[in-house]
């Protein structure tokens, strides 16, 4: 993976400060920072031997792109396909240019922050087109240089280093997750339960798979970064490109692992409700059957016929209510034993 990224880096100090425009920098191919360029000098940049640039834009305007179009000769489509957003994560070369779309993933309270990174990659050159809550690359291009001679591999190298910063950006969200799902299991089994759990359950899986459906295409297109397109990644950086995409495997092998877990715990959560409910119908049943024999037995001997035998006998009543309270015992007892009660 790319290296530590220092705790704090120098701010972005641009020349000419263009709404959209993050950073404009030029490199020698040895890796050495050459500084920050205007927009206006990118092309007698690119035109020079042994160098190349590294622009990084956050929600560009039509008329900024329309301008990095014309710097940079970029395909149409894929200036279009910048502006609009909403992309699945994919890898299209046009000519002398790779385009490349990846989602970025960051906890915002309960829910996932989902933002993209749009990617214009050229033999001298790479533009990174943040959208939504994609996070800053300034960190990622400042690690990149204090390695000089890492950075000297080309826009193949940065490239990478961009892909590697949000791949790791997808690990403290399934962590948080994790941690979260260890509480609610506590939750489910408690002996109070909790609409809300259901409801939070609910809520991680529907967040995991739309983490998912960030993760896992992007295995394709880091598979495709390792072995195919060589005019643009150089055959040393592959090995990195390698690195990211074993570590995109395991992320999305853990988010599978969590959304099957989280199944689990919803069809947990429903049959501990249902079978709370069973015991609950099964002592209501009980109860009504301990009640069934001294109804039954009030309402024969409260029937207004005038010849019943019992009726003259001073001992009647008392031997009703004990043979009442033993039937209604032994009724107790079996019920008892049956955890009916």
């Amino acid at each position: 993976m790319a290296n530590p990224v220092p705790a704090q880096h120098p701010a972005e100090n641009l020349p000419a400060a263009v709404p959209g425009v993050v950073a404009c920098v030029a490199y020698e191919r040895n890796g050495q920072r050459l500084g920050d360029i205007d927009l206006a000098a990118i092309s007698d940049t690119l035109r020079e031997r042994g160098r190349f640039v590294w622009v990084g834009l956050y929600e560009p305007d039509d008329a900024l792109l329309a301008r990095m179009q014309e710097e940079f000769a970029l395909h149409p489509l894929a200036v279009e396909d910048a502006r609009n957003a909403h992309q699945r994560p994919k890898i299209e070369p046009y000519g002398e240019s790779l385009f490349v779309v990846a989602r970025t993933a960051a906890r915002a309270g309960a829910r996932i922050s989902f933002g993209e990174t749009h990617v214009f990659l050229g033999a001298n050159y790479i533009i990174s087109v943040r959208h939504g809550s994609s996070p800053s690359y300034a960190p990622v291009r400042h690690a990149a240089e204090q390695n000089p001679a890492l950075l000297a591999q080309g826009p193949g190298y940065a490239l990478y280093s961009v892909l590697d910063a949000i791949v790791d950006g997808f690990m403290p969200v399934l962590e948080t997750y994790q941690a979260e799902l260890e509480d609610l299991e506590s939750a489910i089994f408690a002996k109070q339960w909790k609409r809300g759990t259901l409801k939070r359950l609910y809520g991680m899986q529907r967040e995991l798979t739309r983490l998912r459906l960030a993760v896992a295409p992007l295995q394709d297109v880091l598979a495709q970064l390792e072995r195919l397109h060589p005019a643009f990644i150089p055959e040393t950086v592959r090995p990195y490109f390698r690195d990211v995409n074993d570590h995109a495997n395991r992320i999305n092998d853990a988010v599978s692992a969590m959304r099957e877990m989280l199944g689990a715990a919803m069809n947990v959560s429903v049959s501990l409700v249902t079978l709370n409910q069973n015991e609950v119908v099964k002592r209501l049943a009980g109860w009504a059957a301990l009640l069934a024999v001294p109804t039954l037995l009030t309402g024969w001997f409260g029937m207004n016929f005038r010849h019943m035998p019992e009726l003259d006998q001073p001992w009647a009543y008392p031997a009703l209510i004990a043979f009442t309270l033993t039937l209604c015992g032994g009724l107790y007892l079996m019920l008892k034993r049956a955890r009916w009660l």
